[in-house]
C-alpha cells in the first residue's frame, strides 16, 4: 500500500497500517510559532546531484561528511536559507518518509547527567542528513541515532519515519542519548510537545531501538523512579511540568477523546496512553479534524457556549 505523509511541528498523530482507512501508515504533524509567525516555506525535489557531500550546520556550526550515493528526497526548507535549512518534512525515491520534528520536553536530572551539545545537530539538520539514506523507517532510527551518539544535539525532539509498513518515533534524551518504538499497527500515536514513550522493551528488538548505553546510563544516573524496575521512558526522561498539564496533555486528550471516545481519561494526566487503538478506522478527515481542534464539544472550547469563562481558557 501506499505511504500518506502530511507536513502541517507541535503536534504529532501517527496512525498504523490496519488503523488506517486504506491501509496505509499516516503521519501528520502540525506546526506552531511562539510569536505567530513563520518561515516563508518552499516545497522542493533534491537530486542526488544536487545533495552536499560535506554538511555544516547554520546555527551550531557542526560539519558533517555525508555518505556517496544520496536517493532523491523531497524537502520543505525555509524560503530564505540564511537561518540554515529546516528540510521539516519529506519522503525519499525508496518511499521512506521522515517529519523533523516535534519539540518535546526532558527533565533537570536527565540534562544534569547527559546536557546539551551547543555545537550538535538539530531539527535545522536532521531532514538533509537522513532521509537521502535511508530505505526503511528503522532505517532511519538507527541513522538518526547514530548521528545523535556522535554528534549530540542541542535540543530535545520527536521525529517520526515511515514506510508503507511501518512507523517508528525516535525522541532524544538529554545531549547524546535517544529511544525509538514502532508505532503498533492496529493503533495510533498522539505527541503534544511532551516526552510521550512509556514502557521500554530492552528484550523487544522488533518493536524497541535505542542508544547503546541507555540501560547503563539509566543505572549509574539514579534515573528510574518506578518501584517494579521497569523503565517508563515518560516517568524517568520527561517533564511534569504544571504547564504540561496546560499546554501538552489536553492535546492528547482531545485527540484521543475523539478517537477512541469510549476510554475515560483526565485532560491533566500524565499517563495518556501513548498509543491507542481507534473505535473505527482512522481517515484524512479525522487526521484534518483532530490537528485543527479546539476542544469542541466540550467545556474547555473557547468558542462554545458549555463551559464557564475559567474553563474556556484552562487550555
Amino acid at each position: 500500500m501506499k505511504n500518506q505523509f502530511s507536513k502541517t511541528s507541535c503536534t504529532t498523530i501517527l496512525v498504523g497500517k490496519k488503523a488506517s482507512y486504506d491501509g496505509s501508515t499516516i503521519v501528520a504533524r502540525t506546526e506552531d510559532s511562539g510569536d505567530g509567525t513563520f518561515e516563508a516555506k518552499k516545497f522542493i525535489v533534491v537530486s542526488p546531484k544536487e545533495q552536499p557531500k560535506h554538511y555544516v550546520s547554520k546555527i551550531s556550526k557542526v560539519e558533517i561528511d555525508l555518505p556517496d550515493n544520496p536517493l532523491r528526497y523531497t524537502s520543505v526548507p525555509n524560503a530564505d536559507l540564511t537561518e540554515g535549512i529546516w528540510g521539516e518534512a519529506g519522503i525519499n525515491s525508496e518511499n521512506a518518509a521522515m517529519s523533523a520534528t516535534e519539540t518535546i520536553t526532558t527533565n533537570e536530572r536527565v540534562l544534569a547527567a547527559d546536557p546539551m551539545v551547543t555545537d550538535g545537530i538539530g531539527e535545522e539538520d536532521f531532514l538533509t542528513i537522513v532521509l537521502p539514506y535511508i530505505h526503511s523507517a528503522k532505517e532511519g532510527i538507527k541513522r538518526l541515532g547514530s548521528l545523535l551518539e556522535q554528534f549530540g544535539t542541542y535540543e530535545q525532539n520527536g521525529v517520526a519515519f515511515s514506510d508503507a509498513d511501518e512507523i517508528w518515533f525516535l525522541e532524544t534524551i538529554g545531549g547524546h542519548h535517544w529511544v525509538a518504538q514502532r508505532v503498533p499497527d492496529d493503533s495510533y500515536v498522539t505527541v503534544p510537545n511532551q516526552l510521550g514513550i512509556q514502557e521500554i522493551n530492552f528484550d523487544d528488538s522488533d518493536n524497541f531501538v535505542y542508544s547503546a548505553d541507555l540501560k547503563d546510563f539509566i543505572r549509574d544516573n539514579h534515573l528510574n523512579l518506578s518501584f517494579d524496575g521497569k523503565v517508563n521512558s515518560r516517568l524517568t526522561f520527561g517533564s511534569h511540568a504544571d504547564i504540561d498539564h496546560h499546554y501538552n496533555t489536553p492535546r492528547a486528550w482531545f485527540m484521543q477523546k475523539f478517537l477512541t471516545p469510549s476510554v475515560e481519561q483526565d485532560p491533566m494526566s500524565d499517563t495518556i496512553p501513548f498509543s491507542q487503538k481507534p473505535f473505527r478506522k482512522v481517515t484524512i478527515e479525522d487526521i484534518k479534524y483532530v490537528l485543527s481542534g479546539h476542544y469542541q464539544d466540550t467545556v474547555y472550547d473557547p468558542y462554545g457556549t458549555s463551559g464557564t469563562e475559567a474553563e474556556k481558557h484552562m487550555f
